[in-house]
Formats: C-alpha cells, structure tokens, sequence
C-alpha cells in the first residue's frame, strides 16, 4: 500500500477509534465494579466534643456546672453555666437551674457535635411532699413516664451536683400519690441510657 493510500484509510480509523472510545466511556458510567475504591475514612460528624474555646465562653457566662445530654446513643457531659452559686443556694433553686439546661435546646455549635436533649421542654420540679425523705425531688411526670434517655439525662446531672445530690442516689417522684425511688447513675446508664437503674422506694413513713 502507498504513503498516500494509507493516509486516506487514517481519517476513518480514527473516526471509527473515537466512537468506540465514546460508546465504551458512556458504558462506564453506568458499569459497577467489583473492585474495592479507598476514597479514605469518611469523616466523623459526631466528635460528641466541644471546642476549647466554647467551653470558655460558657464559664464566662455563670458557675460553670455540668449537665449531660445524648450523643451517639450515650450519655455525654457538657459544660453549661447558671446564674447561682451552688455553695449558697437551696437544693430545689439549683436542681431548678439545672433541670432547665437539660430542658434547653442544645447550642447550634452542640447540634454540629452531635448533642441532643430529650427532657421535655414543659418538665418542672418542686421538692419534698409530706412523707417523703427530705431531699426528694418531685417532678411534674411521674419519671417512669419519661423518656428513658430523659430519664438517664435527669438522674446522671443531678448526682454529678454535690451540693444537690451528697451521695450517689437521687430521690425522685412524680405528681401521683406514688412514693419516690432511688435512682442511680452508673458506668452502664451512661453507655445505655436506655436502662436507669432504679434502687427502689425511698422515704417512706
């Protein structure tokens, strides 16, 4: 074949090379593989972690205290602040101020680490009726009524607060002519809020 004559055959074979090109990229667009792609780890959006610079904001703000709420199906602590000195104030004032952090929409910086609260906005609490023990706490729902992360969330803040809790139970009640019980919060309710341990009935006459 002459120079000349191959030269006419290379238009066609490119053009006939390029459509080939174009079907076979179009089939791989809709092809799966069945080799593995590492794109690398996926990065974490639940650090359940707030940045060292929020923390000093909070403290700026009150008596820094700690409150606990969910992330990642656990019970994590969180730096909040509240406008009383524990050492100076009665139990049912600082058991008020914390049951209101825990009722309070998490901070937007708290969302984005993957913190959340499920204690009911409309929760109250008082203190002892008659024949209670006296450092019971009564709730406006009776706390097995409650969510158990609520639950867990409520009982784990309580007892991190010496001057609220002395010792490691927490007496609560509800609104019903039930007796208060005992509540503990331990390694387990923090892993599983899902299950509050419960000491019994507490208090009565």
């Amino acid at each position: 074949m002459r120079r000349s004559e191959r030269r006419g055959h290379r238009p066609a074979a490119a053009l006939a090379g390029a459509a080939l090109c174009a079907v076979l990229a179009a089939g791989c667009g809709i092809r799966t593989t069945s080799v593995p792609v590492d794109a690398g780890a996926a990065p974490s959006r639940v650090p359940c972690a707030m940045p060292a610079e929020d923390v000093a904001s909070q403290a700026e703000q009150g008596i820094p205290v700690q409150i606990y709420l969910v992330c990642a199906s656990q019970l994590v602590t969180v730096d909040r602040a509240v406008q009383v000195a524990e050492a100076k104030s009665d139990r049912l004032r600082i058991a008020t101020e914390l049951l209101g952090e825990l009722r309070r929409r998490p901070t937007a910086d708290e969302q984005q680490a993957g913190f959340s609260t499920d204690v009911p906005k409309s929760l109250r609490i008082s203190g002892p009726r008659a024949g209670d023990a006296e450092d019971a706490l009564r709730l406006s729902q009776q706390p097995e009524d409650l969510p158990a992360e609520a639950l867990a969330q409520i009982v784990c803040t309580f007892t991190e607060s010496e001057a609220l809790v002395p010792g490691e139970t927490v007496t609560l009640g509800g609104p019903g002519n039930y007796p208060a019980r005992g509540y503990l919060c331990t390694a387990e309710t923090k892993a599983s809020p899902k299950a509050v341990p419960t000491l019994g009935t507490v208090g009565l006459p």
